[in-house]
């Protein structure tokens, strides 16, 4: 019995080696279009004359000159730390007033038209008030990525906490848990895919609101650099803000994304199961 399953591992592993790892093979696959692109790109502009679509060395050599120097401590790390911020605090308001509403019915729906009225509101048109209120600082951006990207978390974790299996909840009750026991423990552990599906909304939605308001109403910031570039006819300096902004988006969503396979561990191993 031992031999027949030793020899059925080193088959199954054999099998793998040859077909190679899904994941590694993903990676490679999804690598070839920008390397295409990037290709493109670089002959179809090399000989460009116009001062709209420069080539995209001179983009490239801008975007070492301007963003990997000082502009690290003065751009990037302050709009990052907006971005951190303003998500953490929709994380705490979301998960928090979210598992409230999910238990009590009757404040969902008394709070229910309040909270879609301003869901509905575009982000972009909340940046003059959030002006007005807080003036030009940090204060205003934090507030509106954290207004903007709450809702998402907020109603999946309604949805959530709402829709656990009765089952689990009596089992619960039977080991005698806690409100704060089965809500720790149980109810948000339960609904944690769907509230992990919401932060990856939300911070989509950060993301966009960071870059938004510091164009409208900053001093500093990666959306603020890329707009004066755009304004004062650094056209290489616009077009490697446009590029750096990409690679972090790309950056903070790979971060996100082993974030919550470390978390929902447990999920993706019983749905593969």
């Amino acid at each position: 019995m031992t031999t027949t399953t030793a020899t059925t591992e080193s088959t199954t592993t054999e099998a793998t080696r040859r077909r190679g790892s899904p994941r590694f093979s993903g990676t490679i696959v999804s690598l070839i279009l920008p390397v295409v692109i990037l290709i493109t790109w670089w002959f179809v502009s090399a000989n460009s004359t116009s001062p709209f679509f420069p080539p995209l060395q001179l983009i490239l050599q801008t975007f070492v000159e301007a963003w990997l120097s000082a502009r690290v401590m003065s751009d990037i790390v302050p709009s990052l730390t907006r971005l951190v911020v303003g998500f953490l605090i929709a994380v705490v308001v979301g998960v928090s007033l979210g598992a409230l509403l999910g238990r009590l019915r009757i404040a969902a729906y008394a709070l229910n038209p309040v909270l879609q009225f301003f869901r509905s509101l575009p982000a972009t048109s909340l940046i003059p008030v959030a002006v007005v209120l807080f003036g030009i600082g940090d204060t205003p951006k934090i507030v509106l990525i954290a207004f903007v990207s709450s809702f998402p978390i907020l109603l999946n974790t309604i949805d959530g906490v709402r829709n656990i299996d009765p089952v689990i909840e009596d089992v619960s009750r039977s080991f005698r848990l806690t409100k704060m026991q089965r809500l720790r423990w149980v109810q948000l552990h339960a609904a944690s895919p769907q509230v992990i599906s919401g932060m990856r909304i939300a911070l989509s939605l950060a993301f966009v609101v960071m870059v938004s308001s510091e164009m409208l109403g900053a001093t500093n910031g990666m959306g603020y650099v890329t707009l004066l570039a755009q304004q004062g006819f650094q056209i290489t300096l616009m077009w490697s803000g446009l590029i750096l902004l990409g690679l972090i988006g790309l950056l903070v969503n790979g971060i996100f994304i082993l974030v919550e396979r470390k978390l929902l561990h447990w999920y993706t191993q019983n749905q593969e199961d």
